[in-house]
């Protein structure tokens, strides 16, 4: 097992992937007490059946430079597999502004090839590659030094079998015709917005029970402010106040640092300092905040005027169609947009790209009363009007 701990090794390295048609790469990282992932080790490899072409970087080695890596990254000649790529993106883009292309990503192809919604590698690997895989590393401190024998070997395993499920699953795409499907599924992740969080949008993930305008003003700060203060620092934003914590301050609207000690949720560091002072001007700001910038939240879901028939005759259309193509039902419709196209809605997921061509051509159809639904035996079958 070769690990590189030096730039002119690296570089070594993706000189040679630059003259193939594919990289595999993954990643182990730590996120439990920073923001940010801390990127721990990269483990490459190029295409073979045996460990001699794989390798493992140590970005924590003094005087590394990642800069042959991005390089490869860019090199739009040889495209880069991973398996469930989000975090490993997260990390190179955020890490060094660069998100590697052409990608392939063996989760979304999984998918769209029928093996289920958010099929994990371990599955791939027993089905595709019909090996086992050692989980005793898993979750080892990947930032300790020296690595042990075992580590290194569970990390090269997650980019050796990545070689043979990449090549099965592109054939397969190939077969199909369904790589388009899965360059569709990628536009996300390979979007630089995807990894952009903004401390002004944080509070629209945070779960509340009220929908006032006033409330959601001091969610609203409260929000940024942690979101602002956890980034700045580098810290966890459940160190900062927990998301409970931030909903109890919103109601009981505290002004003093007495008041914030009376707070059941408040972490005791939380009630001092820096983040108490940040914790009061944001609520005074949400306090404070004009009426015409006040947040608005509509929950159209419930506004929806569902036709409940319709809507079931949607999901035995969906089902019909998930078998007829072996693809999760999920990933072509979630039952949100099969109550949606029910109300009248059309700007749906499911209505656009490939999916529009496997099940909205057909759920549209059967809206307009165009079809009917059959059943011969087990299957059900569409029948024009």
């Amino acid at each position: 097992m070769k690990t590189l701990k030096t730039t002119e090794e690296l570089a070594a390295f993706c000189e040679a992937a630059a003259s193939v048609p594919y990289v595999t790469v993954d990643t182990e990282f730590l996120r439990e007490r920073t923001y940010y992932s801390k990127l721990c080790l990269i483990q490459l490899a190029l295409p073979g059946r045996d460990d001699s072409d794989a390798v493992l970087v140590d970005p924590l080695e003094d005087g590394l430079s990642l800069d042959p890596l991005m390089d490869l990254f860019r090199n739009e000649n040889v495209v880069k597999v991973f398996h469930a790529a989000r975090q490993d993106l997260e990390i190179f883009f955020i890490d060094n502004g660069v998100i590697p292309k052409p990608l392939f990503d063996t989760q979304v192809a999984a998918m769209v090839c029928g093996f289920g919604e958010q099929v994990g590698y371990e599955t791939l690997v027993k089905r595709i590659a019909k090996q086992q895989l050692d989980k005793s590393s898993r979750f080892t401190d990947w930032s300790r030094r020296p690595l042990t024998d075992a580590q290194k070997t569970y990390a090269l395993a997650d980019v050796t079998h990545l070689r043979q499920i990449y090549e099965f699953l592109d054939q397969k795409l190939q077969e199909t015709g369904r790589a388009r499907w899965v360059g569709e599924e990628l536009a996300t992740l390979t979007d630089p917005q995807t990894y952009i969080t903004r401390p002004e949008d944080a509070w629209k993930r945070v779960k509340t029970r009220s929908n006032s305008p006033r409330f959601l003003a001091i969610v609203r700060e409260l929000a940024a402010f942690r979101e602002a203060y956890a980034q700045e620092r580098n810290v966890p934003r459940n160190r900062v106040f927990k998301d409970d914590a931030l909903v109890e301050l919103a109601s009981t609207k505290p002004v003093t640092m007495n008041d914030l000690g009376r707070s059941r949720l408040l972490l005791r560091e939380a009630r001092k300092g820096a983040i108490a002072e940040g914790i009061l001007s944001a609520i005074a700001a949400g306090m404070e905040c004009p009426k015409e910038d006040l947040p608005k939240v509509t929950n159209d879901k419930d506004k929806l005027q569902v036709n409940p028939a319709l809507s079931d005759l949607l999901r035995v259309l969906l089902k019909a169609k998930t078998e007829d193509y072996g693809v999760a039902s999920k990933l072509i419709a979630p039952s949100s947009d099969l109550d949606a196209i029910a109300a009248g809605q059309r700007d749906v997921p499911a209505l656009s790209g490939w999916r529009r061509e496997v099940f909205g051509e057909d759920a549209l159809r059967l809206c307009d009363g165009k079809i009917a639904l059959g059943a011969k035996g087990k299957t059900v079958k569409v029948i024009d009007i």
